[in-house]
């Protein structure tokens, strides 16, 4: 086994083939994904992807409470602090992996346990087969470290029917693996006890293609999956966050006479209010690209993050004091122009 120290690699050795195993090592952090765990990624998902061998790729995590809580932004605020001129590197490095996951032509296989938010699931939910436990809980909090949920999200976020993409990367609400389901964020279930047992079958099997690999997990799907309560408000979820300004979507909520949609605008409004308008605007283009398009689109917006105040002071505020006090600026969404918002998506 090749250790990065905070990422391990292997090749299980099978009769027909080998699988490359990745495992996130940091659980002290909840397996938050530093620069150097994407360099080693991509260097070995690289190798793998042209070594005959190699039949399909699996990642998971250590055991603990966490597939991975996302990308290291304590160290993108020491950086900063810094002065340091890399600091986009990191992200682009990390969205070069997500963009390679996306486009894996052998079988990639993430098995979620627990945590999954912001970077953990740019390396999981772009995989071709997202196989989760009852464990598994996600979310995309962007928004309320002043950022915007990136990793490819701006596409597999705006693609979630009845708007509930919108309603997760505004809100940075977490949900259950029972809601992932229905909403298509993940493909299949599997009792967490099965994991080392579904591992085992897929390296003693012939995986020929994509298919084989679907046939094998769905025998240790489980069957009677409880309904989402989530789900139950999608009538509801459309309505709201289908419209078209940030403004309105908290009008609807907040005079709503629904107790969940009530709640949801409380939520909202202790956000960044300029994260919020442009992750709004991001997920209606989104909505209109494909992914690689939505990649050079978050790719130009994470530049314009990283010059403004809101997002080291959300990290600030979440992170470093945890005073879970963010100044923002500007601290009213009347105080934000159609043309500010825009800037963030002009190529830097």
């Amino acid at each position: 086994m090749e250790k990065h120290s905070d990422i391990l690699f292997a090749e299980l050795s099978g009769r027909y083939g080998d699988i490359g195993l990745m495992t996130l090592n940091r659980p002290s952090v909840l397996n938050a994904l530093n620069h150097a765990m994407f360099n080693a990624m991509h260097q070995q998902l690289t190798k793998w992807q042209t070594q005959s061998s190699i039949k399909a790729v699996i990642v998971l995590a250590t055991k603990g409470r966490a597939f991975s809580a996302g990308g290291d932004i304590r160290y993108a605020y020491e950086k900063k602090m810094a002065n340091a001129a890399d600091l986009p590197q990191f992200f682009l490095d990390e969205y070069q992996v997500n963009r390679q996951i996306f486009h894996y032509p052998k079988p990639y296989i993430a098995l979620l346990n627990g945590l999954t938010m912001g970077g953990g699931a740019g390396i999981s939910i772009n995989g071709s087969h997202r196989v989760a436990t009852e464990n598994f809980q996600f979310a995309m909090p962007e928004t309320g470290i002043g950022f915007f949920p990136d990793v490819g999200a701006t596409y597999f976020l705006s693609h979630v029917p009845y708007y509930f993409g919108f309603y997760l990367g505004l809100s940075g609400e977490k949900i259950s693996s029972e809601d992932c389901l229905k909403l298509g964020l993940i493909d299949y279930i599997i009792p967490v006890e099965a994991q080392t047992d579904l591992i085992q079958t897929l390296v003693n099997t012939p995986l020929p293609d994509k298919k084989n690999v679907t046939d094998i997990i769905q025998k240790f799907s489980t069957k009677n999956i409880s309904s989402s309560p989530l789900f139950l408000q999608k009538d509801l979820i459309k309505s709201i966050f289908s419209k078209n300004t940030i403004e309105e979507i908290i009008k609807a909520l907040t005079t709503s006479e629904n107790i969940f949609a009530q709640k949801i605008g409380q939520v909202i409004q202790t956000k960044s209010p300029m994260s919020l308008k442009v992750t709004l605007k991001a997920l209606q283009q989104g909505q209109l690209l494909n992914f690689d398009d939505c990649m050079q689109m978050e790719s130009s917006m994470m530049m314009h993050f990283l010059q403004s105040h809101d997002f080291f002071e959300g990290i600030r505020a979440v992170v470093i004091d945890k005073d879970k006090n963010p100044n923002w600026q500007p601290n009213d969404l009347e105080n934000i122009s159609v043309a500010e918002v825009s800037r963030y998506f002009e190529n830097s």
